[in-house]
């Protein structure tokens, strides 16, 4: 395998041109559950270039029906970045000082449930501003959520 760096410059502009609008190679899960984590694994691979083609515990898209839960859901896709130790991104929890653009943050209610997935693409003064879909947002800062816990995901590198 080979290591390779991921591109968070490559990320983020794949999030400014995708935050408001939908890129047609990919099915609008907006009215299937939220469209958040679709849209954060759209800039990851924006950014790395490699999918992970491993039935059921790997990341990939190549169809609506063709594609794994971690490609779409929330907690999968952490699962997936923290534990990936094969083809594709992976991640590590950070530090909130500790996140750079390209990286994930998820937010999560008082229970400990995940439930939202947003792409950090800015850091100034002490503020981090996120691109999300499901209330489409660019640069909107992380401080205007409204949320019980959130968990960085600060992406290491990009096997292949």
């Amino acid at each position: 395998m080979q290591e390779l760096a991921y591109r968070r410059q490559d990320a983020v502009a794949y999030a400014r041109t995708w935050a408001f609008k939908r890129n047609p190679a990919y099915l609008d899960f907006e009215n299937l559950g939220g469209d958040c984590t679709n849209y954060a694994s759209q800039c990851l691979y924006a950014g790395s270039g490699v999918m992970n083609p491993t039935k059921t515990f790997g990341w990939y898209y190549y169809s609506a029906g063709q594609r794994t839960a971690s490609w779409t859901g929330v907690q999968y896709l952490y699962n997936f970045l923290i534990g990936n130790q094969g083809i594709g991104p992976y991640a590590q929890l950070a530090q909130r000082d500790e996140v750079q653009i390209g990286d994930i943050v998820q937010l999560g209610d008082e229970s400990g449930h995940f439930y939202h997935s947003p792409v950090i693409v800015g850091l100034a003064d002490g503020e981090v501003y996120v691109a999300a879909h499901s209330y489409d947002a660019y640069m909107r800062p992380l401080s205007s959520y409204n949320f019980a816990q959130a968990r960085f995901l600060h992406i290491l590198g990009v096997r292949h």
